[in-house]
């Protein structure tokens, strides 16, 4: 009986760990359609519940669409997981040693996933799909219906979102593994 019960238990939290990524995928691309870049989206998604004031977080994230400033290197929305994971569940202690070791272990699995997902965690691979020159010309591209409708930039950033709501749930329900030790 006790089993049944625990098994019932893990159903219901994780059909809510769903709806929490849904939710969350929703809101990132929403933002993304709003203007904001990649990275921005992904950390305005999760600035609140983080407890990181919303108007600082936006700025700070500003500088990483476009895979950092429109170089196309590592995607904006990989690196809006990367600051978010690292505010809630980075080191403080510059010598703590195994602290950097778990979260360093930490942004690799989260790397891994959105990889795992979509082949790459580079912008100028994700946008050409595969290996190529993309533009760094660093004037944004209009947000019209027909950008929306090339570009990869909202599913990945939906994927991003989910990757990390799930992460985030799954650590509050399970304890976070990047702390143990």
């Amino acid at each position: 009986m006790e089993n049944m019960q625990a098994n019932n238990i893990d159903r219901v939290q994780e059909g809510e760990i769903e709806r929490i990524k849904k939710e969350k995928r929703r809101r990132a691309m929403e933002l993304f359609r709003q203007g904001y870049n990649c990275s921005q989206s992904i950390v305005m998604t999760f600035a609140e519940e983080v407890g990181l004031d919303p108007a600082a977080a936006v700025r700070i994230a500003s500088s990483f669409g476009g895979g950092m400033g429109r170089l196309r290197e590592v995607c904006g929305a990989v690196s809006g997981m990367f600051m978010i994971a690292g505010y809630k569940f980075g080191y403080g202690d510059p010598k703590d040693f195994e602290a950097k070791k778990r979260h360093y272990a930490l942004i690799q699995e989260l790397a891994g996933r959105f990889r795992e997902k979509n082949g790459s965690i580079v912008c100028r691979e994700l946008l050409t799909k595969g290996p190529g020159s993309g533009s760094s010309d660093p004037t944004p591209t209009e947000r019209t219906e027909e950008y929306y409708k090339k570009r990869p930039c909202p599913e990945l950033i939906g994927d991003a979102a989910e990757i990390l709501a799930e992460y985030i749930a799954l650590s509050e329900r399970d304890g976070d593994p990047a702390q143990e030790g």
